[in-house]
């Protein structure tokens, strides 16, 4: 037990087979550190050169595999020897964006006509509306997609029918026994799928409707036949990898070979809304898994909370440098309104709300919260307790809700579990997360409702004062030699979290507060080395209390690193995720039988 651990947690080195270790330095060239972090994420020896070298080609299936993936390309290749226009209706969160705008790009490469629709959160809220396809259908559409939406929407579908317009479902939210009238309904998460492709985000569905879809034009030689080239799908991987890693679904299979072949996609600058965002939010690198989701993602999602919600699609879409720079500024400016809104409403909750920490599940309520921001407060507050959060903002009598899941526990199933007892009036959601809206005197039954479900499988989660990491490592390691090594297991992400480790007996030197939330510190070793480290948003957090102190008493650290490019100039550094004072850890123990 780590009592001393500043932040309370319970620091646990992760087990390995030390067999496994010498069997992979042997056999596979690796060094002890690589072979230990494979060995801890248990992969598979005969999977071993793959996780180390995703590649699409490894891992694509035949995307005929997927329920309805026949249907969906036989009617699109009808709509495109028929030249009937498109309508295009997205999500407005980034896999929303990235997947309108890889279907987008994709038809305007090959020369048909399209348009989209992204409803407005605020008026409109999540999925398809009768609203937006009457717009597509009077401007001529005569087929839509809905990308990340559609599974549940029965009535806007039957809508479309009603008007002679064919519907295809490109969605990987979870589904109910009953599906709406659509042509079809490509989702790895429907009831009866078995492609065993339930991991992907809607990017990566689009991707593999894409597949289909291409494949399908190649053996009637339409783009032959039409002087057409053929669009190279690997050009569309910079917009997969950025929905797969925003939205937060395991890296693992194809997961990992879209965002490995991604990232190499984005050196390349293709997409001239994602070079422009990157341009405006500084970005001096190759772009990371950290960029996408902590630095481009947001910007992309500020449209759709706070300002225009067509924005990130529109973004991804336009070949105009004028217009992407004109929105990629805004989206600057939307995500700094955001982040002012944020911090108000979190010190808001703070103040006037009591969060009970002995509750399994938070369930949070209040009137005219914007709507926009809740899904973030909850996702804070789920980081700081580990329990599934649910933020409810409550307006004339209904109440629209934002949740955020632990791992283990399937929000989306449960939000459909309680639309089918009529305790919510309508939601969906996938494993970590969901929307749904409710009546106002519903609340306290949801939670009800909720608890009880976590509370039948809470004892196989984690606890939330435990704090894994992979190895102990010394100071002299903290160079960019280390950190290729380490980067070698990269893409990390969900499923593949960044290997932690803990470096022991440090002393601080000085210390300096970064843009009035984070804490930049200088260390010393015991060797005569310095540690260059960053603790995010600790100000206001007991790290704060010991970072900016002057105590001097040797403290132990665990987090992970980071290698900061600037102008040419690369920095490994130590990113803090805690601290424990005077205290030796234990060092790893190998496990016998793995």
């Amino acid at each position: 037990m780590n009592d001393n651990s500043v932040l309370g947690k319970n620091w646990i080195s992760k087990r390995y087979n030390e067999d496994q270790v010498n069997f992979l330095k042997e056999n596979f060239d690796l060094s002890e550190i690589v072979s230990k972090l494979i060995a801890i994420r248990n992969i598979n020896i005969e999977e071993v050169k793959l996780f180390l070298n995703p590649k699409i080609k490894n891992f694509l299936p035949n995307p005929f595999i997927l329920k309805d993936m026949e249907k969906a390309a036989d009617r699109t290749v009808k709509a495109i020897k028929n030249n009937e226009k498109i309508g295009i209706f997205g999500d407005y969160d980034v896999d929303g964006a990235t997947s309108t705008a890889i279907l987008g790009n994709y038809f305007n490469q090959i020369d048909r006509k399209t348009e989209i629709y992204i409803p407005d959160r605020k008026s409109e809220g999540y999925g398809p509306n009768q609203q937006g396809f009457e717009k597509l259908i009077s401007n001529g559409s005569k087929l839509i997609f809905t990308v990340d939406c559609g599974t549940l929407s029965f009535d806007t579908i039957n809508f479309s029918q009603s008007k002679n317009t064919d519907v295809l479902v490109l969605d990987h939210h979870q589904s109910d026994l009953k599906l709406p009238n659509a042509f079809s309904i490509v989702n790895p998460n429907r009831f009866d799928d078995k492609s065993n492709l339930n991991y992907l985000c809607a990017a990566g569905v689009c991707f593999m409707f894409l597949v289909a879809l291409n494949k399908k034009l190649r053996e009637i030689d339409w783009f032959k036949k039409n002087n057409i080239d053929e669009p190279n799908l690997m050009n569309y991987l910079d917009l997969v990898s950025l929905g797969t890693v925003c939205d937060v679904v395991p890296l693992i299979g194809l997961n990992r070979a879209i965002v490995g072949q991604g990232l190499e996609v984005l050196k390349n600058k293709l997409n001239l809304g994602l070079k422009t965002l990157k341009n405006v939010c500084g970005i001096e690198s190759n772009i990371t898994t950290y960029h996408l989701g902590y630095v481009i993602g947001p910007r992309i999602n500020a449209g759709g909370r706070i300002g225009k919600c067509s924005h990130g699609a529109n973004l991804l879409l336009s070949k105009d440098s004028k217009e992407t720079f004109k929105i990629a500024t805004e989206l600057e400016s939307f995500n700094e309104e955001r982040r002012l809104i944020e911090s108000n409403m979190l010190k808001k909750i703070k103040n006037t709300i009591s969060i009970n920490s002995d509750d399994p599940v938070i369930v949070l309520s209040g009137h005219n919260w914007h709507e926009g921001i809740i899904g973030i407060i909850a996702s804070r507050l789920k980081e700081k307790y580990n329990k599934p959060t649910v933020i409810i903002s409550v307006e004339k009598g209904l109440g629209r809700a934002s949740a955020r899941s632990v791992s283990g526990f399937d929000i989306g199933t449960v939000i459909i579990n309680a639309v089918q007892n009529k305790i919510l009036k309508r939601g969906g959601g996938h494993k970590m997360a969901g929307g749904f809206t409710i009546d106002e005197n519903k609340i306290e039954e949801f939670k009800d409702f909720l608890k009880k479900k976590f509370l039948k499988i809470e004892k196989n989660l984690n606890k939330k004062n435990i704090l894994l990491f992979d190895a102990k490592i010394s100071p002299s390691a903290l160079n960019e030699s280390f950190f290729s090594e380490i980067n070698s297991l990269s893409p990390f992400g969900s499923a593949n979290p960044e290997p932690k480790f803990v470096v022991e007996n440090l002393e601080l030197l000085k210390s300096s507060v970064v843009a009035d939330k984070h804490i930049r510190s200088l260390l010393s070793a015991p060797d005569g080395s310095a540690v260059k480290s960053i603790a995010f948003n600790a100000i206001k957090t007991d790290l704060e209390t010991y970072l900016l102190s002057k105590n001097r008493k040797k403290f132990n650290i665990l987090g992970k690193l980071s290698l900061n490019e600037w102008k040419g100039e690369k920095k490994v550094e130590f990113i803090i995720d805690d601290i424990s004072v005077n205290k030796t850890i234990a060092n790893t123990v190998p496990s016998s039988n793995g």
